[in-house]
């Protein structure tokens, strides 16, 4: 029998708590799987037998909160001072379309754990640390083998987004060449994807691309016609693979939302950048960045030096200048000692900071108007020009000298 040594979130005093109140519970999923590889715990999903109602009155009477969040499937969200766990009943699935399950409570864990969809996420562990496996899952998780609860073609079709998962956790968990029979399963169903709504998929992806090297999965994505199908006109793995060597050798950590750009085609990367983010249904601040990031390689090549740089920095602002360097370094016909000398030092620049505003321009005596705006304007251009000089009485004479021109 394999058991857990006790983790800090397990000896948590809200953890002890939950648990004893329950009585017969135990912790399930992710929570087992990373603590059995030693990775962090973040989320604390737990697992019991009895049904929400009880759930519910167990954790009232105890003086804890419980909210029905997703009550139809058995899922209580129980917040034990200030710290949030998601407790669900045992349950098995009664029919299935792809998208939504309705589901039957139960009390026999086997029953439970055959409705999961990885055997390395179907591991239970109560609150001594005693670890249940009835799939294999311990097995695998040691061997880097990322497998369907039974049949793979029957997980997939209870629920599609099974498809995106399995790259997804291969990626993150996977040693050595994805798993035969689920590889051919996700072949087999793909055209389910269409079913999947757009939050779903970007979910799923970014977590992917967030993996520390995700270029295997996502060339084993392109080789069944899955990748082509969630991100149209995904093109340029290998400068994804430069990226994600970037990130290993800076310390940077992967960004999901930069990778998804470098994977965009050159030549219509806005275009195809502006049909995911409309179809992932992206945040305006993801899709901004998106296609920011998709135009890059043309402001990239507006400059080699350090002065240069610090212009562009003032036009894009810190988070777009960096997202530009690094596609640039990205690219395999740039000079990588170079770009990198260049991404260290620009790494220490910030962002110039214009001294002047509409009311210096009025208190010159200008008269409101157009000639406020051409004034800061030619101002502006000459501080840029000339490398944004910090000399104030230098500056107040360029000012003076465009008030005069624009009376």
């Amino acid at each position: 029998m394999t058991r857990l040594e006790l983790q800090p979130w397990m000896t948590a005093p809200e953890t002890v708590t939950l648990m004893t109140v329950l009585g017969e519970a135990r912790f399930v999923g992710g929570v087992v799987r990373n603590a059995l590889l030693g990775q962090p715990v973040s989320d604390i999903d737990i697992a019991t037998p009895h049904r929400p109602e009880k759930v519910t009155a167990l954790l009232q009477a105890a003086g804890i909160k419980a909210v029905p969040t997703g009550i139809a499937h058995g899922t209580i969200t129980a917040v034990v001072k200030g710290k949030v766990f998601e407790v669900t009943t045992l349950r098995r699935d009664v029919a299935t379309d792809g998208r939504h399950a309705v589901v039957a409570f139960t009390t026999d864990w086997e029953e439970d754990a055959e409705r999961r969809d990885f055997t390395m996420n179907a591991l239970y562990a109560d609150a001594d640390g005693t670890v249940y496996d009835s799939v294999g899952g311990i097995a695998d998780l040691e061997a880097g083998i990322v497998r369907f609860v039974g049949d793979a073609v029957a997980r997939i079709r209870e629920d599609y987004l099974r498809i995106l998962r399995f790259f997804r956790f291969h990626a993150w968990y996977g040693k050595g060449p994805l798993n035969a029979e689920a590889l051919y399963a996700c072949d087999k169903e793909k055209a389910g994807l269409t079913k999947l709504s757009g939050e779903r998929i970007a979910k799923e992806m970014l977590k992917l691309l967030q993996a520390e090297n995700p270029v295997p999965v996502l060339i084993a994505m392109g080789e069944t016609g899955i990748l082509p199908e969630i991100v149209p006109g995904a093109s340029d793995i290998m400068r994804l693979r430069r990226l994600a060597s970037l990130d290993a050798a800076m310390g940077y950590a992967p960004d999901g939302i930069l990778r998804l750009a470098a994977l965009l085609p050159r030549e219509r990367a806005v275009l195809v950048a502006q049909v995911i983010a409309a179809r992932w249904k992206l945040s305006n601040a993801q899709k901004d960045r998106l296609i920011a990031a998709s135009a890059a390689a043309k402001d990239m090549a507006l400059f080699s030096d350090i002065q240069a740089a610090r212009r562009l920095l003032y036009r894009l602002g810190p988070e777009r200048f960096r997202d530009a360097l690094q596609l640039s370094l990205a690219e395999e016909t740039r000079d990588g000692a170079q770009w990198r000398s260049l991404l260290t030092a620009a790494e220490r620049l910030t962002v110039p900071h214009f001294p002047f505003s509409g009311a210096d321009v009025l208190a010159r005596g200008l008269s409101p108007g157009p000639a406020v705006g051409k004034v800061l304007q030619a101002v502006e251009s000459w501080w840029i020009e000339h490398d944004f000089p910090e000399d104030a009485p230098l500056l107040a004479a360029q000012l003076d000298d465009a008030i005069k021109a624009n009376p």
